[in-house]
């Protein structure tokens, strides 16, 4: 109901089609102009339309950091650079609305997202916020600035808890019964325990299925990277469906490729290059670090591994007496780094280094690097979840000349491919 109270004129005229006098909401004059629902719908659109615009230009200004015609934008190196008009669906039917964009072409709408013809409800608003790295107070602020909507920070909780039974039924989901290359790596937060925060690791594992894209198999939690947690990892992958993985990458813990062939004994096995390179550089000194990676890059780069492992003697007769331990963890890692040279050139680029995890794991940490730690590990584990959603959206199209990957797959495990 309407009282006086809320009826009463604001000192802004508003415009006179939305006139109010009490205990109305709109005037005769105004009411006469609907003739039928087709009349009410395209009022009703045009009503989604304006909103929306004024929300899409509220998002512009807090992207670019001034209002529009603010003297503050003098200078910053981006601006408003027009509107194009996008066509939206709402309860009402279609619906054109003017989306603004910025000169560096960096504007990303939250509230009606890109290649999206319908708004965000107010559920997913607050779930995208969340997956951003902003936590319940963030969110509650820039639903107050950005959308006047007031929402308590207990009500945002609700509606971000939901994400946990999300997650749970996403990490325990049926997997296909074959990838041609899985990926696996951890990535270290601070979580909470018994009182005190520590070091806890979030085991990742990316998989390459038979049309060429990439997908996040799952994530598990632990207190430190080892072979006996990633067993319990590949056994859950196993017992979701998982039947055979062609090719493994993964880094250089002692034990892990034992694990892997124990679970998938038939799946090769690639230790990561660069992971090697790094270890072996630990130790080298500043005056001697060019030159030495320029030998190993010999080893890593060869034709073959024949050439291989003939610049890797070269390596050793140079570098042995002054760099022991480098020499020495080629030589006892040798057959797991130089898996790569039984493939093609075009196999070889994708399975040599785990450089594909590691980048998803760098841009997680962008989503999450607001939170400095967590409280729990369901924390954490809807943190990366989220991340993992937005970083997912992005991976649509297959990896590059999968083709004539695809094909190479197919000669050499002929016996083997679950087409």
């Amino acid at each position: 109901m309407y009282t006086k109270e809320m009826t009463k004129k604001k000192d802004k005229k508003e415009p006179e089609e939305f006139y109010e006098v009490p205990g109305e909401l709109f005037s005769k004059e105004f009411l006469k102009r609907f003739h039928g629902q087709e009349d009410v719908d395209r009022f009703m659109n045009d009503l989604h339309s304006k909103l929306y615009e004024q929300l899409l230009n509220a998002e512009m200004d807090e992207h670019l950091g001034y209002e529009k015609n603010s003297t503050e934008g003098d200078n910053s190196g981006n601006s408003r650079n027009g509107s194009y008009n996008k066509t939206i669906q709402t309860l009402h039917g279609e619906a054109g609305i003017n989306v603004p964009r910025d000169r560096n072409g960096e504007f990303e709408p939250v509230i009606i997202p890109k290649h999206a013809n319908k708004g965000m409800s107010l559920e997913k608003l607050v779930i995208s916020l969340y997956a951003k790295g902003l936590s319940t107070s963030d969110i509650e602020d820039e639903l107050r600035d950005i959308y006047q909507i007031n929402l308590s920070s207990s009500a945002i909780s609700i509606i971000t808890n939901k994400v946990t039974q999300a997650a749970l039924e996403w990490q325990n989901r049926p997997l296909e019964r074959q990838y041609f290359v899985v990926w696996m790596d951890g990535i270290v937060f601070k979580v909470r325990d018994g009182g005190k925060v520590i070091n806890k690791t979030v085991y990742l594992c990316v998989g390459l299925d038979k049309t060429g894209h990439k997908e996040v198999l799952g994530m598990w939690v632990g207190k430190a990277e080892s072979s006996s947690f990633w067993m319990s990892v590949l056994s859950d992958l196993k017992a979701r469906g998982v039947e055979d993985i062609l090719i493994t990458c993964t880094d250089n813990l002692n034990g892990f490729t034992d694990t892997i062939r124990t679970v998938f004994p038939h799946a090769a096995t690639q230790i990561c290059v660069v992971h090697q390179i790094r270890n072996s550089c630990k130790y080298v000194a500043w005056k001697d670090l060019k030159e030495f990676t320029a030998d190993m890059k010999n080893i890593y780069g060869a034709i073959n591994k024949e050439a291989a492992l003939a610049a890797l003697d070269d390596f050793e007769k140079k570098w042995k007496s002054k760099y022991m331990y480098a020499v020495r963890s080629w030589r006892n890692n040798w057959e797991d780094l130089t898996t790569f040279f039984e493939f093609p050139i075009d196999i070889r680029r994708i399975i040599y280094t785990t450089n594909l995890i590691e980048n998803l794991n760098g841009k997680i940490r962008k989503y999450t690097k607001t939170k400095l730690s967590y409280p729990n590990d369901d924390a954490v584990k809807k943190s990366v979840y989220l991340a993992i959603g937005e970083i997912e959206k992005k991976w649509t199209v297959p990896i590059r000349n999968w083709g004539i990957v695809l094909n190479q797959f197919i000669a050499i495990f002929e016996d083997r491919i679950l087409l």
